[in-house]
């Protein structure tokens, strides 16, 4: 069973990777989360793995960015109803952290953010989580603010070259991928057109 791939990051999609390990192309599984988080193309990375296998789909590799993040999958899939996507999507709105202060505060309207994941299901997740280990570190409880600000906030730029790339046809995960590396190659100072230029120039390499 694999349990941690170490290789340099092939291929990016919408919902998996392909990471190369001395020659080796493994296909893995991640939510959106983590594929935000892979570096470049070429560049090395570390994924933790869960490994399942069924009938149906053969070995399917899960890819995750920690060890917090893989043991909450693991976690939230022992759970009648929850499967590996809907766990995926859990993890995508909620940090394991910020999934262990929800079901402490037992607040099934976060959980239930996550796509594909009902009022039923969220509400059995919290109930089902509660007194279980979901964090090494210690639990959060407070809640996510709601409060309106006084000003608005000024959109940020990532933002709106994300927008503009996916207009332009460019997958949400990719697009944020190069959006994100270029702000932090051109500072908080960068303008939108310059971002989304960087990002062009990289998903043209």
């Amino acid at each position: 069973m694999i349990g941690r791939l170490r290789g340099a990051v092939a291929e990016v999609g919408e919902e998996e990777a392909l990471i190369d390990v001395m020659g080796v192309g493994y296909v893995v599984r991640c939510g959106h989360r983590t594929l935000q988080r892979l570096p470049a193309l070429g560049e090395e990375t570390l994924l933790h793995i869960e490994s399942q296998w069924s009938e149906s789909a053969g070995l399917r590799l899960y890819g995750f960015a920690t060890r917090e993040d893989r043991k909450a999958f693991v976690l939230l899939q022992a759970i009648q109803g929850v499967g590996p996507k809907a766990a995926m999507a859990v993890l995508d709105v909620l940090s394991p952290a910020e999934l262990a202060s929800a079901v402490a505060r037992e607040d099934k309207a976060a959980v239930g953010r996550a796509n594909g994941v009902g009022p039923k299901l969220a509400l059995r997740i919290v109930t089902e989580l509660k007194d279980k280990p979901i964090t090494d570190g210690p639990v959060l409880m407070t809640a996510p603010t709601s409060s309106t600000p006084s000003t608005p906030a000024k959109p940020a730029p990532t933002g709106d070259a994300v927008a503009a790339l996916m207009g332009l046809g460019v997958a949400e995960v990719n697009a944020r991928r190069v959006v994100e590396a270029a702000a932090a190659k051109l500072g908080d100072e960068a303008t939108v057109q310059a971002l989304i230029k960087a990002g062009l120039q990289e998903l043209g390499r």
